[in-house]
């Protein structure tokens, strides 16, 4: 009896560390289920967040190695900005943007450098908006010292590289009561726009299943990151930890936490073989924890179905994937752009057309025409001016187009501090995935119950 009692306490001891939080986790139903803080008293939502229009959007930039340079060329092409001030690690990089404004017609702006540098940058009351495009573990110290300066913030991909970060980001946003964005550029490339409004206008019926994907061989691109930080990175984490490019548009056509929410994720991945041999010539590491190809799966509340995949080692053509399925049809970007369609579905838009299957991709000639019937509003105001200043052949130029647009017309911004959380929350509940044998884990809410209080993704336009 004695015997059955201990086994017994014992029995009870496994399940109450199962059920209950243990290392910031408990395990619900086979889910890993990660703790929610609770939203502290008197912070409030910033989901539909609007501020008050700014005739003059004024910007100070952070990080001027890769990508920063590129946006404040774009800036300047863009109405009712001021570039008040530049910060870079290394001054010489502050100077090479000055040379950008000097060119454009622009004065010089503050400069800052050094270690600290970005603190007296957020700091200025000359500022509006800090767009931070620095390494991935700066984000989020960068991002929350500015909103806690009053500042919108804008923040290179991901935003945040682990739960704790996706939290600490969003209880900054709700206390600060200003715009922090995650500069997700893929969403506004031309084909994900265009279908976009076509899932939007009802032309794929309801949509059940997206893929996308972030497949691009970075092999002739490692030693372009300042003290090798990015292979670093990838040597001590597991998982899809740059999920977002694939995840943005595949969250927008879902309407996720806009009538929909992620529910769990599984993943699996392969060993490290390509990644490892880098990482063994580069760094002399003996291990590897990012393996080759990563796979993720997710389930959403409305029983639609994502697919993701990460691999930047082996010798792939470059793709993001980008595919939708609905119940009237289909549509596919890598490495063919197409559609498909149930023949009824286009009857009434193309009635003497002939060739229309769904065991297809329809005709050249329609598809060109249905994309041009179905163009983004968006695109079609700015797609010119977007081919002419480039940036990613248009789409950075139209993302940036799009911040300062809802700024200067006090609307809420495309991507809000909630989209931020949700796709760079990927890279860690992918490692914990994989680290508990590829088992469930459940994504975390980070509107605190609010994902269903606004229904449909839509961009916000001033005639609203």
């Amino acid at each position: 009896m004695k015997n059955s009692s201990l086994l017994l306490c014992a029995a009870f001891a496994l399940l109450l560390a199962a059920c209950c939080g243990r290392d910031g986790y408990r395990v619900v139903d086979g889910k890993i289920v990660f703790d929610t803080p609770a939203r502290a008293e008197g912070q409030e939502s910033v989901l539909g967040l609007r501020v008050d229009p700014m005739e003059t959007v004024r910007v100070g930039f952070i990080g001027l190695g890769m990508r920063g340079p590129g946006a404040v060329e774009r800036f300047t092409y863009l109405e009712g900005v001021e570039i008040n001030a530049l910060c870079d690690l290394l001054p010489e990089r502050v100077e090479a943007s000055q040379a950008i404004l000097t060119r454009r017609g622009f004065p010089r702006a503050a400069e800052y450098s050094g270690e600290e540098g970005w603190k007296s940058l957020c700091e200025r009351d000359d500022i509006d908006l800090v767009y931070i495009c620095t390494p991935w573990q700066l984000h989020v110290p960068m991002a929350v010292y500015a909103l806690e300066h009053g500042k919108h913030v804008a923040v290179e991909v991901p935003a945040a590289m682990s739960l704790d970060e996706c939290w600490q980001l969003v209880d900054a946003a709700e206390r600060a009561q200003r715009h922090c964005m995650m500069l997700e550029n893929c969403v506004y490339d031309f084909f994900e726009l265009t279908t976009l409004n076509m899932a939007q206008q009802g032309l794929f019926g309801e949509v059940l299943h997206v893929e996308g994907s972030y497949i691009h061989n970075l092999e002739p691109f490692w030693d372009a990151y300042q003290g090798n930080w990015r292979l670093s990175f990838d040597q001590a984490h597991r998982g899809d930890v740059y999920a977002t490019h694939g995840l943005g548009p595949a969250c927008q056509l879902l309407d996720i936490h806009r009538g929909d929410k992620m529910n769990y994720l599984v993943s699996v991945d392969t060993k490290s073989v390509c990644g490892a041999a880098v990482a063994r010539e580069k760094m002399g590491a003996e291990t590897f924890a990012n393996g080759d190809h990563t796979l993720t799966l997710i389930s959403t509340e409305r029983g639609r179905t994502i697919l993701l995949e990460h691999n930047v080692y082996t010798p792939r053509p470059y793709s993001r994937m980008y595919q939708l399925t609905g119940t009237e049809g289909f549509a596919n970007k890598y490495p063919v752009e197409g559609y498909a369609f149930r023949p009824e579905q286009l009857n009434a838009e193309f009635p003497d057309h002939e060739d229309l299957s769904y065991h297809s991709f329809i005709p050249e000639e329609v598809k060109e025409e249905l994309m041009e019937r179905y163009r983004h509003p968006i695109a079609s105001s700015i797609e010119a001016l977007a081919r002419e200043v480039g940036g990613h052949g248009g789409m950075d130029f139209i993302m940036d187009y799009r911040l300062v647009y809802c700024l200067r017309h006090g609307l809420p911004l495309d991507q809000d501090v909630y989209d931020a959380a949700e796709w760079s929350c990927i890279g860690a509940l992918t490692a914990a995935s994989l680290e508990h044998g590829s088992q469930p884990v459940a994504i975390p809410d980070f509107t605190r119950g609010d994902w269903n209080k606004i229904q449909g993704y839509r961009h916000a336009l001033d005639e609203e």
